[in-house]
């Protein structure tokens, strides 16, 4: 398959270049021949068919898969144009061109069909030369030989064009590939990174209470009664934690700009506490996991402003800053002191900033924490950027 798309690519480019090479050269010389309307008719028969070509390539590619066809055509071609314009520069351009075409079309399969050209493209020089004045047949005969030995040269060169070209598309489709499945190992690791985190601990405790409520029942009937009360706990929050897990997966989709995930993100906020978002977002792309953590993190940093800062306007940035994504979240907010060590947050309860802290770590990034009291808060989040997404402009 591979081969084959690389054969249809260079014999398009072959199609174009032999009848742009024939139609400057036939220009060139036409005031050189004794009869131009020979040369004229030949380029006129080449270009017809060579439109003709290129239409039912372009439209059904498949076609090349009959080879059989597609080489008869070229050498009744071939013959066409001799007839028309014998040993002119019409015949020696095409065949070149015909050669390449089955150089991409056989590979070195293709060689004997150069070797005649080559051979009938000597007897024409032989005549040629023959019918040249001698002292000018030693000046114009390396030059005519030259020129059937570049149907070989063509022929093989186009053969090994089109090998490289396949060899370029097979790592191609390997390294797309082994981007997938690198990016599907980190997508599982990932997602088992958060059940771990959350659902799993929950279901662990409400596991550790259901074991110790049967023998609980029969000896210590208030301690059944609390267990109970636990695994019932523990149960809500595990749906809780399973929902908001399920959310938090919806939130980014991977196949569409990041841009847009950040503008929905804000959007559904905007819509549940009545807070404007002002959005100043470029078109980047962070990497496929910082992805999924920067849209947790602008979740958490927008779902704090809601609950504990009391503002009136949130500022969300996104740019590009060397080979990083920087993520930026401020608020006219409340604010507050932040300690020097964001850890020391733990013992107020808040671990909503040391968990986005935690993420940026996880993806080898960083976050960055200021606010002050009545002045508002930003958070600043740094992350990969994805190595196949440049800069491309304003998206917001």
């Amino acid at each position: 398959m591979e081969r084959y798309i690389a054969a249809v690519a260079v014999i398009r480019a072959v199609l174009v270049g032999r009848l742009v090479i024939m139609t400057a050269t036939i220009a060139a010389s036409i005031r050189l021949v004794d009869d131009p309307a020979r040369p004229a008719l030949a380029l006129a028969l080449v270009t017809v068919v060579t439109i003709a070509q290129l239409l039912l390539i372009n439209r059904y590619p498949s076609i090349l898969r009959r080879r059989l066809s597609a080489l008869t055509l070229e050498v009744a071609m071939t013959f066409a144009v001799l007839a028309i314009s014998p040993a002119g520069l019409a015949y020696f351009c095409y065949v070149v061109g015909s050669a390449m075409f089955a150089g991409a079309l056989l590979g070195t399969g293709g060689l004997p069909l150069c070797l005649a050209q080559a051979g009938l493209g000597l007897v024409m020089v032989t005549q040629l030369l023959r019918a040249t004045a001698p002292a000018a047949r030693s000046i114009l005969a390396p030059f005519l030989v030259a020129i059937p030995v570049a149907d070989i040269v063509a022929g093989l060169g186009a053969a090994a064009l089109t090998a490289g070209l396949t060899r370029y598309i097979e790592l191609s489709i390997e390294t797309a590939t082994m981007a997938q499945r690198s990016a599907a190992a980190s997508e599982r690791a990932r997602l088992a990174r958060e059940l771990h985190d959350s659902l799993a601990k929950t279901l662990r405790g409400v596991s550790f209470a259901a074991v110790a409520l049967p023998s609980s029942l029969r000896r210590q009937p208030g301690l059944a009664e609390q267990l109970a009360a636990t695994v019932s706990t523990g149960a809500e929050t595990a749906v809780r934690e399973a929902r908001e897990l399920l959310s938090a997966l919806r939130r980014d989709v991977p196949d569409q700009p990041f841009a847009d995930t950040v503008r929905r993100v804000c959007a559904t906020w905007t819509t549940t506490s009545s807070v404007p978002v002002e959005l100043e977002l470029t078109a980047v792309e962070p990497t496929l996991a910082a992805r999924y953590e920067l849209t947790q993190i602008l979740h958490e940093a927008l779902r704090n402003v809601a609950r504990h800062a009391r503002a009136t306007q949130v500022e969300i940035g996104l740019a590009r800053v060397a080979d990083r994504v920087r993520l930026t979240v401020r608020d006219d907010g409340a604010g507050f002191t932040p300690p020097g060590d964001l850890s020391q947050l733990s013992g107020r309860g808040s671990f909503g900033v040391i968990g986005m802290s935690e993420r940026a770590r996880a993806i080898g990034g960083h976050l960055t924490f200021e606010s002050r009291q009545g002045g508002g808060t930003t958070v600043v989040a740094t992350a990969p950027a994805s190595v196949l997404a440049m800069p491309r402009g304003t998206a917001a």
